[in-house]
């Protein structure tokens, strides 16, 4: 299947981000794409640097204006497209949603980010409720697909449940970046863990993972900050985490990448990670931390 990955940088005009998206999918669709996959938030800048309520403005019922633009989007050019949307789902109360919609502009189904931070800059917790969706795959006409949002790439227990479930590849729109007083060495560092962690949902689940992040610098409209420099790095990895595309980190870019599903299959059989998972010892897993474990002794009592 060719997917298309759009990288981009936004601005607070949310006509001029849809527009320029508008463009870039038509651009892929024309270039063959069947999946086009968006970053986190593309409508806007990413507002969560600040706890301002003057923020909620950007908030969308679902359905409304937002999926009625994407929707007609799609089916204009007759792809599969997922999507990253501020949802207002009832007074006060707001989720950060991913959705998908089928080809013929029709949604064919929706994610509610399930992990949300709140750190410096990333002040989420502060706009978006969890998501009561769970992890279940997202069927469309060209596969099941496996969709979180950011936050979430980081737990392989998201990952592992959409792979149980069906999953062809997992897919996560991304908006993250450099905090200004890191060294470069240490933003290095947490670019690369990033990749890394998602890499291993695909080795250890044996599909592909399909990341798109944001690019470009947003400033801290507090002062606060230096704002973030997100780090683009949009990537695509195959059924082993082999890379098959790695964006600019520091460039817009829109890109189609070819993934083979077929390949799962016999990948699964070289490195059979489902057939050996020893479901009958991981009961403890729902528990928050494990200060005594059920059985043998805990470190501090060994001798």
């Amino acid at each position: 299947m060719k997917i298309g990955i759009i990288q981009q940088s936004c601005s607070d005009n949310i006509e001029v981000n849809r527009r320029k998206l508008a463009s870039g999918i038509a651009e892929l669709a024309g270039r063959g794409a069947q999946l086009i996959v968006l970053q986190e938030l593309h409508d806007s800048p990413y507002f969560c640097q600040t706890e301002d309520t003057a923020c909620f403005r950007y908030a969308q019922p679902i359905p409304g204006e937002a999926t009625q633009f994407y929707g007609k989007v799609a089916r204009e050019n007759r792809v599969v497209l997922v999507t990253s949307l501020f949802e207002r789902r009832a007074a006060g109360l707001y989720h950060n949603t991913a959705v998908v919609f089928e080809s013929d502009g029709s949604i064919c189904g929706m994610h509610r980010k399930m992990h949300i931070p709140d750190d410096p800059a990333y002040y989420e917790k502060f706009y978006f409720s969890p998501g009561d969706l769970g992890f279940h795959p997202i069927q469309t006409s060209v596969g099941r697909l496996g969709l979180q949002v950011c936050w979430d790439q980081w737990y392989p227990e998201g990952a592992r449940l959409m792979a149980l479930q069906g999953a062809d590849l997992l897919i996560y729109p991304t908006a993250i970046g450099y905090e200004s007083t890191d060294t470069p060495e240490e933003q290095q560092r947490q670019r690369q863990a990033w990749m890394t962690i998602q890499r291993s949902h695909a080795i250890a689940n044996g599909i592909p993972v399909v990341s798109v992040n944001r690019v470009g610098h947003e400033p801290d409209p507090s002062g606060t900050t230096g704002g973030i420099q997100f780090w683009g790095s949009s990537f695509v990895a195959g059924q082993q985490g082999e890379l098959l595309y790695e964006a600019s980190q520091d460039a817009e870019e829109k890109a189609i990448v070819e993934v083979d599903f077929a390949r799962t299959e016999s990948v699964r059989q070289w490195w059979p990670f489902l057939r050996d998972r020893r479901i009958d010892a991981y009961g403890d897993i729902v528990r928050r931390y494990i200060d005594e474990p059920g059985t043998g002794q805990h470190p501090d009592k060994c001798q």
